[in-house]
C-alpha cells in the first residue's frame, strides 16, 4: 500500500508513527476538526467504541457516559502533534495489535467526519501508516523533541523552525501554547486524558532538561533518523 512502512515491534515497544494525508492535502479544515482530533486522539483509545460518540453531548472534551464499559487503552500515548496535512505520535505498544487497530479507528474517525462535514469520499490518508522502532533511551528523547518540538516550530509564525531556533525562548512559548501538540501538557503537568504520564516518566527527563536538551538539538540541527517524512 502506497505510504506503508512498518517496521517490526512487539508489546513494550516505542514507536514513532506518521500518518500522512492524502496527497499531501490537509487533514483538518477549522478549529472544530483540530479540537475533535484531540477527542479523537482520547475516544479511539479504547476496546470500546460508540459510534455516536461525537454527537452526543458532554459537558467537557474527553468525557465518557457512565453507561459505556470501563476505558481499556489499546496503546500508550506519550506525544503527538497535529501538523496541518499529518499527524506524529509517540507511542508504546501496550497490547498486540494495539496500534494498528488505534490507528485504523483513527484514520476512519477522522475520514468519516472529513467526508461528512466536507461532502467528499474516499480516504482522507495516504495509505495506512509510517511506523518506526524506536531502540534506545537516547532515541526517545531524540523523537520526543522531534515530534513536540521540531514539528511545533515549524508552524511557529515568525518564521518557522529558522526563525524559532533563532528566537528560542519566544519560540518556545508560543510552542508550549500551541494547543494541538502535547508539549505544553508535559511542561506544565496539565492532566490531559490523551496522555499517559507514567509511561511519559520512564522515558523523559524533567521538563527544565528536557527544554534544554531541545534547545541543543534545535541549535545543532540534529534529527538522525527521526524523520519519517
Amino acid at each position: 500500500m502506497v505510504g506503508m512502512r512498518v517496521e517490526p515491534y512487539e508489546v513494550g515497544s516505542y514507536l514513532h508513527v506518521l500518518k500522512r494525508g492524502a496527497r499531501g492535502l490537509p487533514i483538518v479544515g477549522d478549529e472544530f476538526d483540530r479540537q475533535r482530533f484531540l477527542r479523537v486522539l482520547f475516544h479511539m483509545n479504547d476496546e470500546y467504541l460508540e459510534q455516536n460518540w461525537d454527537r452526543l453531548s458532554f459537558s467537557a472534551p474527553f468525557e465518557r457516559s457512565i453507561s459505556w464499559p470501563e476505558r481499556k487503552p489499546l496503546v500508550a500515548v506519550l506525544a503527538y502533534t497535529l501538523m496541518p496535512n499529518h499527524i506524529h505520535l509517540l507511542l508504546r505498544e501496550i497490547r498486540a495489535g494495539g496500534t494498528s487497530l488505534f490507528m485504523k479507528k483513527v484514520g476512519q474517525s477522522m475520514t468519516n467526519h472529513h467526508n461528512e462535514k466536507y461532502n467528499e469520499r474516499g480516504s482522507l490518508f495516504q495509505g495506512s501508516y509510517t511506523c518506526r522502532t524506536i531502540g534506545s533511551d537516547r532515541y526517545l528523547q531524540y523523537v520526543a523533541a522531534y515530534i513536540m518540538v521540531k514539528n511545533t516550530f515549524e508552524l511557529y509564525p515568525r518564521g518557522g523552525l529558522r526563525g524559532a531556533a533563532q528566537h528560542f525562548e519566544k519560540a518556545w512559548s508560543w510552542a508550549c501554547a500551541y494547543p494541538f501538540s502535547s508539549l505544553g501538557c508535559y511542561m506544565s503537568a496539565q492532566d490531559v486524558p490523551i496522555l499517559d504520564y507514567e509511561s511519559i516518566a520512564e522515558i523523559l527527563p524533567p521538563p527544565a532538561r528536557f527544554k534544554n536538551f531541545a534547545r541543543d538539538v534545535i541549535a545543532g540541527g540534529q534529527w538522525y533518523e527521526t524523520d519519517l517524512e
